[in-house]
């Protein structure tokens, strides 16, 4: 039997990207997952029919997290597509946009983090997982310094990590488990496409100092592995290798 059979996985983030690939790799693996989108309803529903093709169940959710309302609505529809929320995949972030606030960075990658947690634990069965996705670059944002058009982003998410980890015992007290996965930049995400944009060959200067970043679909299925790994609440798994940032 697959790992997932009979769970429900929200996937916030998952229209395109690093979180399509995870809603992908937990539909496979038994989930029925809710796909978030914050605008692009055709491209998410390219990923529902994509799982639904392939044997598996999703619906595609319009919900911008940082809004009132966005995270319920979620919710809302795991429980009343699936009836469960068995699984919640934090991978949702931003803050490069220019036209958003200068405050967005921080209400995304830490306060909208903090509310859809608190939103999904109020129904989370005992034995559920978060994910929680980063960045290297984010995660040891204190020690390491990073490249300048994403230094105010790595902080935001460094803060949304911090304030997770916070709920940690409130969350063990219901039996829900939190993990952390951070890889290095991706391969072909917008974060990547908009740093190199803002600091030309910035990428390139990041794949030679790593010797090869990961893929989306590479990063995708080390994040959807992180719903059913055997690892305890707290822990931080590092995808694609960190010695760089930890030496």
């Amino acid at each position: 039997m697959s790992k997932l059979n009979g769970k429900t996985a929200i996937v916030t983030g998952s229209s395109r990207g690093i979180g399509a690939e995870v809603a992908k790799n937990l539909a496979a693996d038994g989930a029925s997952v809710v796909v978030n989108y914050r605008q692009k309803a055709p491209r998410a529903q390219k990923i529902v029919q994509s799982i639904i093709d392939a044997g598996g169940q999703a619906v595609a959710v319009g919900a911008d997290l940082t809004a009132e309302g966005g995270a319920q609505s979620l919710v809302d529809a795991a429980q009343e597509n699936f009836g469960s929320v068995d699984v919640l995949v934090l991978n949702a972030s931003g803050g490069m946009e220019a036209d958003l606030g200068e405050d967005y960075a921080l209400r995304l990658n830490r306060d909208a983090q903090v509310n859809m947690l608190s939103t999904a634990a109020a129904v989370m069965p005992e034995g559920s997982r978060v994910v929680f996705v980063t960045s290297h670059q984010a995660h040891f944002i204190d020690q390491t310094a990073t490249l300048d058009a994403y230094e105010p982003v790595a902080r935001s998410k460094r803060a949304g990590e911090l304030a997770l980890r916070e709920q940690i015992p409130a969350l063990d007290a219901q039996g829900i488990s939190l993990v952390v996965i951070s890889g290095d930049m991706i391969e072909g995400t917008v974060t990547a496409t908009l740093l190199d944009r803002a600091q030309p060959g910035a990428i390139e200067e990041r794949r030679q100092a790593a010797g090869k970043l990961l893929t989306v679909q590479e990063f995708g299925v080390e994040v959807a592995g992180m719903a059913t790994a055997d690892v305890p609440t707290g822990h931080t798994q590092y995808a694609g290798g960190a010695g760089h940032f930890l030496d």
